[in-house]
C-alpha cells in the first residue's frame, strides 16, 4: 500500500464549506468524516492521507463531484541513510563530469 494526500479545494464562502462538509459527513466513509478542514483559517480545503494501492483508488474515495477538483499526491518519508546515500551517489557522479545522471 502507498500513502496519498487528497487535497479537496472548495469555494471560500460559509455556506459552500458547510454543503461540501454535509457532503464528506454524510458519505459514511472513515477517510471523508476524519477529514482535516483549513476554513477556520480562510484556507477552503479538505485534506485526508489515506493508504491505497494507487492514486486511481486514492480519487475514488471522493464523491463524484469532487474528483475532478482534487489533487493527490504520492507521499513518503524520508529516512535518512538513503537521503545520505543519494546525496553521496550524486555528489560522486557530478565530481566525474555528470556521469550517472
Amino acid at each position: 500500500m502507498s500513502k496519498f494526500l487528497i487535497e479537496v479545494p472548495h469555494e471560500a464562502d460559509a455556506l459552500a464549506c458547510a454543503r461540501v462538509a454535509q457532503v464528506f459527513l454524510a458519505s459514511g466513509s472513515h477517510f471523508l468524516t476524519n477529514a482535516e478542514w483549513g476554513c477556520i483559517d480562510g484556507v477552503h480545503v479538505a485534506w485526508m492521507i489515506v493508504e491505497v494501492g494507487s492514486k486511481a483508488e486514492a480519487r475514488a474515495i471522493l464523491p463524484p463531484a469532487f474528483r475532478d477538483q482534487a489533487r493527490i499526491v504520492h507521499v513518503t518519508r524520508f529516512k535518512l541513510a538513503a537521503v545520505e546515500e543519494t546525496i553521496r551517489r550524486h555528489s560522486q557522479a557530478g565530481s566525474t563530469g555528470g556521469a550517472g545522471r
